[in-house]
C-alpha cells in the first residue's frame, strides 16, 4: 500500500492542521452502475461494498458523538470545524445509503440484518446517554471520550483509504464504474479534509493516550469484522456468484484483487498504520495531503455538479 502523502500544505497555502471544511451537496445516478462495479472481480466489489453497509449508520454515530461533545468545546475554530464535519458526514451517510437502496437491494442483496441493528443502536443511544449523564456525569464523560477515541481511530483509517483511492490509477485501468469511483474518491477527499476534527474534539474533552490506544484496539476489530465479515456476507448473497463461497476460494480471490490494485491489503492496512496512529505525539494533520484532496475535488463530477467552488 502506498504511504499517504505528507506535507505540501505550506507550499500550497493550506493549513494542514486546520483546512476549511465545506459540505458539498453531491448526488449520484446509479442507474447505469452494475452490481459488480469492479469488472470481473466480485470479491473486490463486495469488500468495498462492506463500507457501504456500515457507513450510513456509522456516520450518524460519528455525528452523535461530536454533537454530544460540542456544548463542552470552547475553541471557536474547532466549533466551526465541527459544523463542517457534521455537514460532510450527513451527505456521506445519504450517499452510501443510495448504494444500498439502488444497487444492492435492486440486485436482491438484503443487508437489513446488519443495518437494522445499527439503526436501532443509533436510535437508542441518545436516551441511554442522557440517562447516564443524569445518573453519573463522570461515567457519561468517560463513555463519550472512549467513543470519540474510537471514532478518531476509524477516521484515521478512512483518511488513509481516501488517500489510497485518490492515488490509485489502477482502478481506471481495471474499468471500475466511473460513478462509483467518483463517490469513493469524493468521500475519500473529504475524509482527508476533516481528518483532524474528531481527534481534536477528543483532546479537547480531556482524552488521554491510554484511552486512545484502547479505543484503537476496539476499532481494529470492528474494521476487521466490517471488511472480512461484510464481504463474505455479500458474496454468499450475491445471486451471480454460482460457485460455493469457501475460505480457500475467497483467500485466492482476495490475493488476486490485492495484486491487481483493486483493494488495499487489509492486514497491511490495519496493522501497518499502528506505528503511525499510536505514536504518543501523533496528530492526523501529519498524514495525508489536503492539497491532493482539493485537487481531486476540483475535478470530481459530483462535486462540480454540486457547485463546488475551490477556496
Amino acid at each position: 500500500m502506498t504511504r499517504p502523502l505528507t506535507g505540501g500544505g505550506a507550499a500550497s497555502g493550506i493549513d494542514e492542521r486546520h483546512p476549511p471544511i465545506k459540505p458539498r451537496r453531491v448526488s449520484f445516478d446509479w442507474s447505469a452502475t452494475p452490481l459488480h462495479w469492479v469488472p470481473g472481480d466480485p470479491l473486490a466489489t463486495h469488500i468495498i461494498n462492506s463500507f457501504h453497509i456500515v457507513l450510513p449508520e456509522g456516520e450518524k454515530w460519528f455525528i452523535q458523538c461530536v454533537k454530544d461533545a460540542r456544548p463542552h468545546i470552547r475553541d471557536e475554530r474547532l466549533l466551526e470545524e465541527i459544523k463542517g464535519f457534521i455537514g460532510q458526514e450527513m451527505v456521506h451517510a445519504r450517499s452510501h445509503q443510495g448504494v444500498l437502496d439502488q444497487i444492492l437491494e435492486t440486485n436482491g442483496i438484503d443487508v437489513s440484518k446488519i443495518t437494522d441493528a445499527a439503526a436501532k443502536g443509533n436510535a437508542d443511544r441518545p436516551a441511554q446517554m442522557a440517562a447516564l449523564k443524569e445518573r453519573n456525569p463522570r461515567a457519561w464523560r468517560r463513555r463519550l471520550r472512549f467513543e470519540l477515541a474510537a471514532v478518531a481511530s476509524i477516521e484515521h483509517y478512512t483518511a488513509v483509504l481516501g488517500q489510497w483511492i485518490m492515488d490509485n490509477d489502477r482502478l481506471e485501468k481495471a474499468g471500475v464504474d466511473p460513478t462509483m469511483l467518483d463517490l469513493l474518491r469524493w468521500h475519500g477527499a473529504e475524509e482527508v479534509e476533516h481528518r483532524s476534527v474528531v481527534f481534536d474534539v477528543y483532546k479537547a474533552m480531556g482524552g488521554r493516550y491510554p484511552t486512545r490506544v484502547a479505543a484503537w484496539v476496539v476499532s481494529l476489530f470492528f474494521l476487521y469484522w466490517a471488511l472480512i465479515g461484510g464481504s463474505l456476507y455479500l458474496m454468499k448473497q450475491d445471486p451471480t456468484v454460482t460457485k460455493r463461497v469457501t475460505p480457500l476460494r475467497v483467500v485466492r480471490a482476495y490475493r488476486r484483487s490485492v495484486r491487481r490494485g483493486h483493494v488495499p491489503g487489509i492486514f497491511k492496512l490495519l496493522l501497518g498504520e499502528a506505528p503511525v496512529y499510536l505514536k504518543p505525539n501523533h496528530h492526523p494533520s501529519k498524514v495525508c495531503s489536503t492539497p491532493r484532496a482539493l485537487e481531486y475535488l476540483k475535478q470530481s463530477p459530483a462535486a462540480q455538479a454540486a457547485g463546488y467552488d475551490p477556496y
